[in-house]
């Protein structure tokens, strides 16, 4: 059955993979970008498109374009929440201007589009959320403070999302990739310069491998995208999907560490209880 998308941030990344792959497979998607740029490429590259202007964190314009979008378009069947970029630089150096930025694209930005969703969605019973998190959002590492706190609280908001419109018929997943060939860790990517000389020895190896890995990842977009389509005919899709086997790995070692942890620890854990 064919589906109409809205995809935030469609004009690169996994945006712009997702929208070619749901088009191709003969889905109806509405595209937002920020620029005349932006929008001369996309509708360019895909054609078929239908492109809207959006600025996710001008958060006072975001329902009014969400309902033009569907006034002009239809009625959307799935959400796409991918606009977001990611932060780089060590914790101490990093000015907080570039923490509340990061929050306003990832966490509120996001949160924004799908709370203009929200309302239609409840009232026809029907809809997908789909929210682009990272397995940044729940494994951390060095250097990525800002960006993993922001996914980490997107993925926390995905998951009372979803509790609260299960009742509604509406699923809401997150999306959990790894590390793939987009952007990310290229041109999207902010980060902060380096100034404090004792952050040397372990940020400086961790920033140029990222440097020399970019574009050469082993997650392919393409078969992101194609999982992607695959989880939104699910009837019943999980609360988040990893993509990616390094997502995969890390992950679960992580996960296999917290549950060493708590057992470790569980007379102490339970020794509060009145």
């Amino acid at each position: 059955m064919t589906k109409r998308f809205f995809i935030t941030g469609a004009n690169s990344g996994f945006g712009f993979a997702i929208a070619k792959a749901a088009l191709e497979a003969g889905h109806a998607v509405i595209g937002t970008v920020r620029s005349d740029g932006a929008q001369v490429h996309l509708t360019s590259e895909l054609p078929d498109i239908d492109v809207v202007r959006m600025d996710v964190t001008d958060f006072d314009a975001i329902p009014e374009t969400v309902a033009k979008a569907e006034a002009d378009f239809g009625p959307v069947d799935v959400l796409i929440n991918n606009a977001g970029y990611g932060h780089e630089g060590v914790l101490e150096e990093s000015p907080m201007d570039e923490l509340r930025h990061q929050f306003e694209v990832n966490v509120f930005g996001a949160t924004a589009v799908a709370k203009a969703f929200l309302p239609r969605f409840r009232e026809r019973r029907a809809g997908f959320i789909v929210n682009i998190t990272s397995m940044g959002g729940m494994i951390t590492m060095p250097g990525i403070a800002y960006y993993c706190g922001s996914k980490f609280a997107l993925q926390g908001i995905s998951e009372v999302m979803r509790a609260e419109m299960a009742p509604f018929g509406v699923h809401v997943t997150a999306v959990c990739p790894g590390s793939f060939r987009t952007d990310w860790a290229g041109r999207s990517m902010v980060r902060t310069d380096r100034s404090i000389a004792d952050y040397d020895a372990l940020f400086e190896p961790i920033r140029q491998a990222r440097l020399e890995k970019s574009g050469k990842q082993l997650g392919d977009p393409a078969k992101l995208a194609a999982a992607v389509l695959t989880l939104i005919n699910d009837q019943n899709p999980p609360a988040q999907l990893l993509l990616g086997s390094d997502a995969y790995q890390l992950v679960s070692d992580k996960l296999s560490r917290m549950q060493g942890d708590i057992e470790q620890l569980k007379s102490l854990t339970v020794s509060t209880d009145g």
